[in-house]
């Protein structure tokens, strides 16, 4: 999925395994096939996982501090919040071929959305709807956004965007995604940072018989734009259901606009950048950009 990604075996990781956590010598170890685009993912027996991340170019103690504060998300979000996510393990070291530490983690039963569709499921959206609310309810302690990816300001991604228009000429009804940039790149920031996940997208949550049953990657979890996490409205529910969730989040329409925004900023990047490389994350970009364009002036 990205130039010069890293590579893990089997047999790299049982290396690692037997080294660094003896005590799991035992178990099983298979590679799980995941829609993810950051780490892969190996089954370490049935209730762990271990998380290798996939890129390249990371110091070793960049990415140590990477994996400690998302395994801290981890531990807010199931202090503050009723949906299950992944319980931090541990932190492995770099060994057997692999430069980077990685982590180990609880294995969550539960289908992605990507697999297990929850679209049409007002359910879901109720579901959805809580999360954010509890997520919200987190104090930031007086955090703002500092980043460089989704959540300040809409202009800030134009770069981004024109490599996205140029890339997807062949691909989209690119000059009709211009216009709608254009207006979204313009919506104004009025509301005060709270905190987000950050990244609802299929991949991100779990799904058991329509309703939310858990909640993945949360390393992003920070203060940002309270719009952000309307990017699963768009990402994730029909219209019905997104309805119901906006009236249960009380969006007003700047809110709703700007959620929609960065949900078109992300799809953007996804139809064209996965193409060829990660299907589902291909489908929902297009599935929805095709949601965001059913309520844009054609």
């Amino acid at each position: 999925m990205h130039q010069n990604q890293l590579g893990v075996t089997v047999g790299m990781v049982r290396e690692l395994v037997v080294d660094q956590f003896p005590h799991l010598a035992a178990k099983s170890i298979t590679e799980f096939e995941s829609e993810g685009t950051v780490n892969l993912i190996f089954r370490i027996g049935t209730e762990l996982v271990a998380r290798f991340p996939l890129q390249p170019g990371r110091e070793v103690e960049e990415t140590r501090e990477w994996l400690l504060s998302e395994a801290e998300a981890a531990r807010v979000l199931l202090a503050n919040t009723s949906f299950p996510v992944p319980e931090p393990v541990g932190i492995g070291e770099p060994g057997a071929g692999y430069p980077l530490p990685w982590s180990m983690q609880t294995w969550l039963p539960g289908v992605t959305a990507s697999h297990e569709d929850p679209a049409g499921s007002v359910a879901f959206a109720e579901n959805l709807a809580s999360f954010i609310e509890q997520v919200r309810s987190i104090e930031t302690g007086g955090r703002v956004f500092s980043g460089r990816g989704r959540g300040g300001e809409l202009a800030s991604h134009d770069e981004w965007m024109e490599t996205c228009f140029a890339e997807s000429e062949r691909l989209l009804e690119v000059s009709r995604l211009r216009r709608v940039w254009a207006r979204f790149r313009k919506l104004p920031r009025e509301s005060t940072d709270v905190m987000t996940h950050g990244d609802l997208v299929p991949g991100n949550v779990l799904v058991g018989d329509g309703r939310l049953v858990g909640v993945l990657d949360v390393g992003g979890l920070g203060p940002a734009d309270p719009a952000l996490d309307l990017v699963g409205a768009w990402h994730l529910l029909d219209r019905e259901p997104r309805r119901l969730l906006r009236v249960r989040l009380g969006c007003g329409d700047l809110e709703w606009e700007r959620g929609k925004a960065w949900a078109f900023e992300q799809a953007m990047g996804a139809a064209w950048y996965y193409q060829h490389s990660n299907e589902a994350m291909h489908r929902m970009g297009l599935r929805t950009l095709e949601r965001i364009l059913a309520e844009e002036p054609a």
